[in-house]
């Protein structure tokens, strides 16, 4: 069994295969840095919701858009 990989052992990896899935998953929290920025004012926890995007890759930009985006939606009601 081996343990340990070396630089050689990259060669085999099909890039092409990985690239849309690292496109996709920047594109998503490049989306969602834009809208947490142009909507920081309505918005509840913004620290967190940037730790969230940042650390949970491609589900934490989905998990703002279904769940971040309803506190415009409480903020809008209370003014």
């Amino acid at each position: 069994m081996k343990l340990h990989y070396g630089l050689d052992d990259l060669k085999d990896i099909d890039f092409m295969a990985i690239l849309p899935i690292i496109l996709v998953g920047t594109i998503l929290v490049l989306i969602a840095f834009i809208d947490l920025y142009r909507y920081r004012k309505t918005r509840e926890h913004i620290r967190i919701w940037v730790m969230i995007i940042l650390f949970v890759n491609t589900l934490g930009p989905i998990l703002y858009f279904a769940i971040g985006r309803k506190d415009r939606e409480k903020f809008e009601t209370r003014d």
